[in-house]
């Protein structure tokens, strides 16, 4: 199994280095990054190349890693398709709704088994157990969900290059994607209409830091390309808070809100069906069932896994690659999310930050009909 990537930075690297111990026979052959970072955690040997088409030409790889900066996920991932390699593409797939339709396209003509996506949550043991007892719940009615992350991570946000829209597709595509395609399964549909509000309160040069320990949680995690120093002085233009509403195909509703600056972070959810209800959190690793008349259908307490299988993703980065590499091994017939259900998501983002922007409800009716027309889902 020959594998190259295109972005050797912190995510990709320690991905990679998973894929390493769980499938022994994959040889990573070369590397596109104009300033690698991570490189020990692959191999200081591996070669390096100019740019993709020369590298994929060269290597004739099986899997290409697009673990690139998300503004170049298109460009990379077109280069692929037309050099008929399998990829995996880091979340989010593409950055803007033109180049979601235009993917789209080429999915239809290459197929959408070309395209493996890290949408991570989908493959976590909270929503391994969630969805052996989904239909226990009935129709789903309402939703309320938040992504809350500590002050150290939102100043990352606010340091890093994910602070420009340009780059990263804004706050609400590149980190709570995954939550968006978790409510998409769950409802079974599609967000039909959506508003949303939020802005920049916290992360202002009124709140900087006037004590070391806070101006060294604010530089607690790294980082590199076009990276600024000042999260308070940032030039940066996501949110560092916004709320959401979304109406679905289905009739379900859904609240939800993140902000970057929570010390006490969490990842909840509350899903209520006509027969019951699921909660649970991601970061205080729990996952409660009940039925409507009070009795419970299952209880999770995820605390108490193995720790080396508990460092990143809540455990799902390690069950994610098993997934992946018994799927490549052909010992699975297929993954718990594919790209489809990526752009979808994607899609959906994008139109809560436009509601958001624009102070209007959108209505998703159009971009469903022309995302559909491609026939993805058949």
């Amino acid at each position: 199994m020959k594998v190259v990537t295109a972005g050797i930075g912190l995510r990709a690297a320690h991905v990679l280095s998973i894929f390493k111990e769980t499938m022994p026979e994959m040889e990573i052959v070369g590397f596109y990054d104009p300033q690698p970072t991570h490189l020990h955690l692959i191999g200081d040997d591996v070669p390096q190349f100019g740019d993709v088409a020369q590298m994929l030409e060269h290597t004739q790889p099986d899997l290409f890693f697009v673990a690139s900066p998300n503004c170049f996920h298109f460009e990379h991932i077109k280069l692929g398709l037309a050099a008929g390699v399998r990829m995996f593409s880091e979340k989010p797939v593409v950055t803007t709704k033109a180049d979601t339709i235009e993917l789209a396209g080429l999915l239809a003509e290459h197929g959408t088994d070309q395209v493996i996506v890290g949408l991570v949550l989908r493959h976590s043991q909270h929503m391994i157990d969630l969805r052996a007892v989904l239909d226990d719940l009935g129709p789903i009615t309402s939703l309320e969900a938040s992504e809350h992350i500590a002050p150290y991570h939102g100043a990352f946000f606010m340091r890093d290059w994910r602070r420009m829209v340009a780059w990263s597709g804004g706050f609400m595509l590149e980190k709570c994607c995954h939550d968006l395609d978790i409510y998409n399964m769950v409802t079974r549909s599609r967000p039909k209409r959506v508003a949303s509000f939020g802005g920049r309160k916290s992360f202002t040069a009124e709140f900087t830091p006037t004590s070391n320990t806070e101006n060294e949680i604010m530089h607690r995690k790294a980082s590199v390309w076009e990276s600024c120093d000042d999260a308070f002085l940032s030039d940066g233009d996501i949110i560092d808070y916004q709320t959401a509403i979304i109406q679905y195909e289905s009739g379900a509703s859904l609240s939800f809100h993140t902000n970057l600056n929570v010390p006490d972070e969490h990842r909840r959810f509350c899903m209520m069906g006509a027969l019951g209800m699921a909660e649970g959190d991601f970061s205080r690793g729990f996952l409660n069932v009940t039925a409507r008349d009070g009795h419970t259908i299952a209880e999770h307490d995820y605390t108490k896994g193995d720790p080396a299988k508990n460092s990143a993703h809540y455990g799902a980065d390690h069950m994610m690659v098993a997934d992946i590499v018994a799927f490549l091994r052909g010992e699975t017939s297929g993954l718990p999310v594919g790209v489809v259900d990526a752009l979808e998501a994607g899609l959906a983002a994008m139109a809560v930050d436009e509601a958001r922007i624009s102070g209007t409800i959108v209505d998703m009716t159009v971009t469903w009909a022309q995302f559909d027309g491609f026939g993805l889902r058949a």
